[in-house]
């Protein structure tokens, strides 16, 4: 007798796109939202049950641990186009040979950068002018937290290659079982045991172990080219070329992306920790506008790769319009919900008046104008679906982030407020997103 079992699979070369397209998405988008949320108890926990300054010293680390992080992550990216693309060309044999391969990097990875986090908590902090009465809470996070790195490693990569055939449900399954295990460990460490962010920290590498743990499961069980077979690790250098090929051009971007966002925490720095608490409340609203434009990107990257690889241009190109519009509508409903109720979700942070205005100022100019990351996102996306990734890379390095450095050195200088300071988001923004879809429409013509 035959055993029916639930396939995953989504078929992206065949039928409508736009509601597969959003089904792809919205797990995705949830994925992350999640994620963020599960972050935010970790801030809402030592901000309401221990200090601002524990408060203002998890925040601090939020753009080094990116900076770090960053190159590998977009290794992943790497990894899902390739196995999308060998998925599109029916290529089995390709693609369990790319899945072993991206596995393996993903360990690599995590294990390389344990110990450079380790070495450079305290003179990345430093450096960054972290406030005296915020610094040595926050080398303690940021030391314990990279402990995590080669799990969230492994879930990176693990949910790429899931996602290179349609399941982004089994990579939210994983995250929200990690999430709810992180958030009672919080209250744990933090309000039974009166630990501070060394709590919050130690929380945050026991769900990154379980979120792993999951992934790698589901692909152990996998069954056909996407099995993974811990017996058979290694690493072909075909693969490695071709994920390194797109995945490094966006890994650097995020990294010089998190390089002048590390100097805008600087200028943040130079406020005082009310300063850092009040953006690190403010952020946690629109990072989770940005999740609904990247989850569109992502989909856009995987849909368009399959399409691609299979020679469906008019689908790539329907891609496009659909991820667009569907991600920029959703991200601006998501910006004003977060805004009219702005009173009550950031009182869930702190309620010091001082914090607060801080938050205020930066959900006004940034999480109200999140909708310009998806213009180059978005597009970017479609295009390193293609094949094509370092050019919309060079593009949004100088745009979003040589520009953002030019800015804080004179603009910022010249005007020196908080307010002046948080406006280079959406300037950027702007002036990278008019380039990306440009650059997305010539090279369309170009190679379809």
């Amino acid at each position: 007798m035959k055993i029916k079992t639930r396939s995953h699979k989504v078929d992206m070369l065949n039928g409508p796109l736009a509601w597969k397209i959003f089904m792809f998405a919205l797990p995705l988008a949830l994925s992350s939202i999640l994620q963020q949320l599960f972050n935010s108890a970790d801030l809402a926990v030592v901000g309401r049950f221990a200090s601002s300054q524990a408060m203002a010293a998890v925040g601090a680390n939020g753009s080094p641990i990116n900076l770090i992080v960053s190159l590998f992550t977009g290794l992943s990216l790497g990894a899902n186009v390739a196995i999308g693309t060998f998925i599109g060309q029916n290529d089995e044999r390709k693609t369990n040979e790319a899945v072993e391969s991206a596995f393996t990097i993903s360990l690599i990875c995590g294990l390389i950068l344990v110990p450079v986090g380790l070495a450079v908590s305290r003179p990345l902090l430093v450096l960054m002018d972290t406030p005296e009465d915020v610094l040595e809470l926050a080398v303690l996070y940021l030391r314990i937290y990279f402990l995590a790195v080669p799990f969230i490693m492994v879930y990176n990569f693990g949910s790429a290659i899931l996602r290179a055939k349609g399941d982004s449900n089994r990579p939210l399954l994983c995250l929200v079982v990690s999430g709810v295990v992180n958030v009672i460990l919080n209250l744990f460490f933090v309000i039974i045991c009166g630990m501070s962010v060394d709590g919050v920290a130690i929380a945050t590498v026991i769900s990154n172990i379980i979120s792993a743990g999951m992934v790698t499961y589901f692909l152990i069980k996998e069954s056909g080219a996407l099995h993974l077979s811990l017996r058979c690790l290694k690493i072909k250098k075909e693969y490695l070329v071709k994920m390194a090929r797109i995945g490094l051009p966006a890994g650097l971007q995020g990294m010089v992306f998190s390089l002048s966002n590390v100097v805008i925490q600087s200028a943040i720095n130079s406020f005082g920790s009310d300063a850092i608490a009040g953006t690190t409340a403010g952020q946690n609203f629109e990072f989770m506008d940005y999740f609904i434009v990247n989850a569109f990107a992502q989909a856009a990257v995987t849909f368009t790769s399959q399409n691609y690889g299979a020679g469906k241009y008019d689908r790539c190109k329907r891609v496009f319009l659909i991820t667009m519009v569907m991600g920029e509508s959703l991200t601006l409903a998501l910006s004003m919900f977060f805004w009219l109720g702005r009173g009550l979700f950031i009182q869930m942070f702190t309620t010091d008046a001082t914090v607060i205005s801080y938050a205020m100022i930066r959900m006004l100019y940034v999480s109200n104008l999140e909708i310009g990351t998806g213009t180059y996102e978005i597009s970017g996306g479609c295009l390193r679906g293609m094949g094509v990734s370092m050019p919309p890379t060079i593009l949004t390095i100088f745009g979003s982030c040589v520009f953002r450095l030019i800015y804080v050195a004179t603009i910022f200088e010249r005007f020196h407020s908080y307010t002046a300071l948080v406006l280079v988001y959406p300037i950027s923004w702007a002036i990278t997103g008019t380039a990306v879809i440009t650059l997305y429409f010539i090279m369309r013509k170009k190679l379809m």
